[in-house]
């Protein structure tokens, strides 16, 4: 899910560009959205002579809604892009008690148009996504909740009991009810990796609420002590002597640990990175991050970076270092692991989205820290969890036997592509792009595959 500059085996990458349909379109988590300040009347962009056509008559029917907060307007394209705020009850199960404000924006064109709810699944995203430009739709995007400024003040914001699953849902139903008020058409819900994820949990919980979702690189992990999947896809993706060559590298890593730890703090130290609230160490760090190479490589590289793989045995320190930095070794520190970095993400994982607990059989006798690679190695103690698999199975087993009008796209090469979701036979399809990574598109899809996912995108769409 995230992995630094690539993204980790622990951090599903809803932070990459599986959102797009027809191309590739910036990353989700890369572009945080609009940051509120100031006055919830401010309307710096709808001066006179400046108001994006229609905004009066939209505004007023979204400041209507209880809960829901105008906070500004801009003009995108030739039309209006609300930044939004919606109350939300903290419990869902105790509707009257605490509220939190969600961020949300809406960039609306006609109300008799679709709507493409998008959900990063971590912070509020700024891009247009490619289904929403297929279809030529509205599109909603949201901040999940408990990232960034969606998150309760005071104790509540500490209380991670409630970052759940269901919770996440429920946040998405409400939403989804009131801006449907406004928007008129059909509904499709998207995301990529985490975001496609959580669109899926959205259908699961509340499957009246969208027409229909398409969801990219979507892990399932329906079974967290069953990882045959992500061991199965280590030892057939890409070529024997590119796998080879991998895991030499990485094993190469720890066997030189001496030397090339000292590089590690060194770089640390140079931009600004700890690590004693989180791993530990900066030993633990290092293991950690040679841990995540081979998935890194594969999650954002392809085939054809193999021919750059070192000899493990005859590559110098500054060789296999220097390497390892550009393709893979993604390194944690307590910044980015907090209540305000990825920090919410490994929580979830911990408790019910589940992570890829590897063997690294090749990395036998040069690990120091056999029990590190699972999430709540990379959390603060206040924010860490039990694990509990009851919510994923059942989303699984719904998926498989009851979902309707789904549609999931997976990347061949892509390791948060080896457990996956199964659609029923409800209207509902699996696509997967070959060759392709965490980045899987539609458009990447060989014919006739693309037209067909075309076709029936449109066709739930209600567009031509």
């Amino acid at each position: 899910m995230v992995r630094n500059k690539g993204i980790s085996a622990l951090v599903c990458a809803g932070l990459t560009a599986g959102a797009a349909v027809l191309a590739t379109t910036a990353p989700a988590a890369a572009q945080t959205g609009p940051r509120p300040s100031g006055a919830a009347d401010a309307r710096p962009s709808e001066t006179a002579g400046n108001r994006p056509a229609g905004t009066a008559d939209i505004r007023e029917q979204l400041e209507k809604i209880p809960g829901m907060t105008v906070v500004s307007v801009t003009d995108k394209e030739g039309h209006p892009l609300y930044s939004l705020t919606y109350r939300q009850p903290v419990d869902h199960h105790r509707p009257h008690g605490q509220t939190f404000t969600q961020r949300l924006s809406l960039w609306h064109k006609a109300t008799d148009k679709p709507t493409v709810l998008y959900t990063g699944g971590y912070t509020l995203a700024q891009n247009t996504t490619a289904l929403t430009k297929l279809i030529d739709a509205n599109q909603v995007s949201l901040e999940h909740r408990y990232f960034e400024q969606s998150r309760p003040s005071g104790a509540a914001g500490r209380d991670w009991t409630k970052l759940t699953v269901q919770q996440e849902a429920a946040d998405e139903h409400r939403i989804t009810q009131a801006l449907r008020t406004v928007e008129k058409g059909k509904w499709l819900g998207t995301g990529g990796s985490k975001g496609g994820m959580t669109a899926t949990y959205h259908e699961r919980f509340y499957p009246e609420d969208l027409d229909a979702v398409v969801a990219f690189v979507a892990p399932n992990d329906a079974n967290n002590r069953d990882d045959s999947g992500y061991e199965r896809f280590f030892r057939t993706v890409g070529t024997k002597e590119c796998r080879t060559a991998l895991n030499a590298v990485q094993r190469e890593m720890l066997v030189r640990r001496d030397t090339l730890l000292p590089k590690f703090e060194a770089d640390a130290k140079a931009n600004g990175q700890t690590f004693h609230e989180t791993l530990g160490t900066t030993d633990r760090a290092y293991e950690f991050a040679v841990l995540d190479q081979v998935w890194n490589f594969w999650q954002s590289g392809t085939a054809a970076d193999c021919p750059t793989v070192p000899d493990a045995k005859k590559a110098t320190d500054d060789e296999l270092y220097d390497w390892s930095t550009k393709h893979g070794l993604s390194v944690y520190h307590d910044a980015e692991l907090g209540a305000n970095g990825t920090g919410p993400y490994y929580r979830q994982a911990a408790t019910q989205l589940g992570w890829a607990d590897l063997e690294f059989k090749h990395l036998k006798g040069v690990r120091h820290h056999p029990d590190i690679y699972q999430p709540n190695s990379v959390l603060p103690p206040a924010m860490r969890g039990s694990y509990n698999n009851s919510t994923i199975a059942d989303v699984d087993r719904w998926v498989k036997t009851r979902g309707q009008r789904m549609m999931f796209v997976y990347g061949e090469n892509d390791p948060w592509s080896a457990e996956r979701f199964t659609p029923s036979h409800r209207d509902s399809y699996l696509y997967e792009v070959p060759g392709a990574n965490h980045g899987a598109t539609i458009a990447k899809l060989p014919e006739p595959q693309q037209s067909r996912a075309v076709a029936t995108i449109k066709r739930w769409a209600g567009v031509k």
